[in-house]
């Protein structure tokens, strides 16, 4: 019989600490499910240090679609959309702001990255009606495994697998498997 190690049973005691949350969390979501995440994750975003990633990751793995356990989350990240998949070995920095997306694993994000739920979240056709009023589009957006989005970036448009895309960079047109991309908005520069 394998003897539990200290990780597995930290994942237990935090996801029994992060209870009254989810059951908070499962209350606000009757009336908007989305609002009530983002409220959370911004309650979570602020529990600093090792205790903080673990309760984040818990309290996640509890709401999102999908994060499996062990995904570090740093302190100072929000979330607006349930709808996010985080796959086994992947780390977001702090201060990052993510929406509705797909993260492959073992994928590194920096601090401060801003991954957008698509690049058409607001419409702006008629000066009529405020932009707020509009509407607009959330897509899902992918980002591959084994890829490395530098401190700063902002994601609009998918991310193949084994991709860096530089520090700062403004991410518009997808991006293929193996590239590296820099700038605003972001250009391939090497293949990897």
């Amino acid at each position: 019989m394998q003897k539990p190690n200290v990780k597995n049973i930290a994942q237990l005691v935090t996801l029994l600490c992060i209870l009254p949350v989810y059951l908070a969390y499962r209350l606000l979501a009757i009336a908007d499910k989305n609002s009530a995440f983002a409220s959370c994750s911004q309650f979570m975003s602020l529990i600093p240090g090792k205790i903080g990633s673990y309760l984040r990751n818990s309290f996640y793995h509890l709401t999102m679609t999908h994060c499996d356990q062990g995904v570090v989350i740093s302190f100072g990240t929000l979330f607006s959309q349930f709808d996010t998949e985080i796959s086994h070995g992947t780390y977001i920095g702090p201060q990052c702001n993510i929406g509705s997306c797909k993260i492959g694993q073992d994928c590194l994000l920096g601090s401060g990255v801003h991954l957008l739920s698509g690049k058409r979240q607001h419409s702006i056709e008629s000066t009529d009606i405020p932009i707020r009023d509009q509407g607009g589009t959330l897509t899902k957006i992918q980002v591959g495994e084994d890829t490395w989005i530098g401190n700063g970036a902002i994601i609009m448009a998918d991310i193949g697998n084994k991709c860096v895309v530089a520090a700062g960079s403004v991410v518009v047109h997808a991006v293929e498997d193996n590239q590296i991309v820099a700038g605003n908005p972001a250009t391939v520069i090497k293949q990897r």
